[in-house]
């Protein structure tokens, strides 16, 4: 009797729950990191800190990259079983994602914490669009290329 394994193809809607946070966490430390070099070149990390009262630029590229990989398990979690299915569809996902982040993020969240105008679009503003964009590209095609990956 001969026996033989297969490689199967998992789809992923049909991806676990532990699968998707991975996915999710890698995806979004990938962007996260991408991005926490952008606002190292810009010396943004210190305001990052400065959210929980410090002025380092290890504890901003700590936080940044706790929240990134938040972010990227949150997406991977509602919205990875249904719309992460290809690559374009995932970078498309990714920068709607991204840019709801920089929404609530810099315009919003970010101003209430440090007692700054809400909504205020200057240069660092847009600055952040852009790094939301990329992060959020980058997390839905490596959260679906972990998705797509065959099971041995």
């Amino acid at each position: 009797m001969v026996t033989t394994t297969r490689t199967t193809y998992v789809a992923p809607t049909k991806a676990g729950f532990a699968r998707r946070i991975a996915a999710g966490a890698i995806g979004g430390l990938a962007g996260g990191i991408v991005f926490g070099v952008l606002m190292a070149m810009m010396g943004m990390l210190a305001m990052i800190a400065s959210m929980l009262g410090s002025d380092s630029v290890i504890v901003g590229l700590a936080v940044h990259l706790m929240m990134s990989i938040m972010i990227g398990i949150a997406l991977t979690v509602t919205v990875g079983p249904v719309m992460l299915t290809s690559v374009p569809l995932s970078m498309l996902v990714g920068l709607a994602y991204g840019a709801l982040w920089w929404v609530m993020g810099p315009l919003v969240a970010m101003p209430l914490m440090l007692g700054m105008p809400l909504f205020t679009l200057d240069q660092t503003a847009l600055f952040a669009l852009m790094g939301h964009l990329i992060y959020g590209a980058i997390l839905g095609v490596v959260a679906t290329l972990m998705l797509r990956k065959r099971n041995v």
